[in-house]
């Protein structure tokens, strides 16, 4: 049997360190008595075989069935105080990370009517200041199992979800022009950060400040916006009820909208290239009859799977280029997997 650890600690805290194990080789060898020292801004969580069970706070503490009570329970030790059990502690970091870069790496799309396809996209960049708000909640989601888990080890995740969190703003606000665009962001950085909150409260992390420069924005083309276009963007599309009317035009324009970006895209562009379809047309014997369209906002694994198919169709057709279905088929595989397909 390994050594019984009587005192653990972790003083000597990275500024980027987010969770640190003692042991750093997995299970340690504790008993009743033993002592825990948690330095400031820290939290000491026991685990045991991957289960989050008690959170000490700052200060040193001396294992009993009063401070570790699930602990105890769990390893049935409420009277025998030197017998050895193992367990992990994970040590916290609640010291906020200042000064994190992010930036619109992918773009986010906004809804624009009336300009170009209907869609331009938003580039900025920025900072944000950043923390562990709920030990428990924050290891559940990534320390579990961790020697040590640092802030680059999550930062694209950080971003991901900072940049999901803008775009579904944009659409709840029905904002569709720079102006508006940028007085969001304006609002944010005044302390406005509840909503921006909302999915960093779900993994046990909270902004604390939020900074950014202005949007630029510019048009986007019809690619881009089956490429940047996530739920966020299709559920905006079905929400607007406009006739889906493109989606039985052929070419570029019920190319899009067949690909679930209809209204003012599919339309827009049927109304660009509809003539020169027509010239083209005439020239040509009519291609085959399209699959079905699929949803404009995709949920199953049956509407998922009919996109796809749809997307095959097109590119039989010549309706879509290699390079638009490689990305738009790759995207949807994806979500067919997480469905289970």
């Amino acid at each position: 049997m390994a050594r019984v650890i009587d005192v653990v600690s972790h003083p000597n805290v990275m500024p980027d360190e987010l969770t640190y194990r003692e042991p750093q080789g997995g299970n340690g060898d504790f008993r009743m008595g033993s002592r825990v020292v948690v330095q400031e801004s820290q939290i000491a969580v026991f685990a045991r075989q991957g289960q989050m069970l008690d959170e000490l706070q700052p200060g040193t503490h001396s294992l009993n069935t009063g401070n570790v009570p699930l602990l105890a329970g769990v390893i049935g030790m409420f009277t025998s105080g030197n017998t050895p059990f193992t367990a992990e502690v994970y040590y916290v970091n609640k010291k906020d990370m200042p000064q994190i870069g992010w930036g619109t790496n992918p773009p986010i799309i906004m809804y624009t009517p009336n300009v170009g396809v209907g869609f331009q996209l938003l580039m900025t960049n920025g900072i944000i200041d950043i923390g562990i708000e709920e030990a428990g909640r924050f290891l559940k989601n990534y320390g579990v199992g961790r020697p040590i888990l640092r802030l680059d080890d999550i930062k694209d995740r950080i971003q991901t979800m900072l940049l999901s969190t803008l775009g579904v703003l944009l659409s709840k606000q029905k904002i569709d022009n720079i102006q508006s665009a940028n007085a969001m962001l304006g609002d944010l950085e005044a302390g406005s950060l509840t909503l921006l909150n909302e999915q960093f409260v779900e993994i046990g992390m909270r902004i604390k400040a939020f900074r950014a420069k202005p949007f630029q924005a510019r048009p986007a083309t019809p690619e881009e916006v089956m490429t940047y276009g996530n739920m966020q963007t299709y559920q905006t599309i079905a929400g607007l009820d406009i006739a889906k009317t493109a989606a039985g035009n052929q070419g570029i324009g019920g190319a899009a909208a067949s690909a679930g970006v209809g209204f003012g895209v599919g339309q827009q562009l049927a109304g660009m290239f509809g003539n020169q379809n027509n010239q083209n047309n005439q020239q040509q014997p009519p291609p085959a009859p399209a699959a079905p369209a699929a949803p404009a906002a995709p949920q199953t694994k049956e509407q998922v799977q009919a996109l796809l198919d749809s997307l095959d169709m097109q590119l039989a057709n010549g309706q879509l280029n290699q390079a638009t279905y490689d990305k738009l088929s790759a995207k949807w595989e994806a979500r067919l997997k997480e469905l289970g397909g």
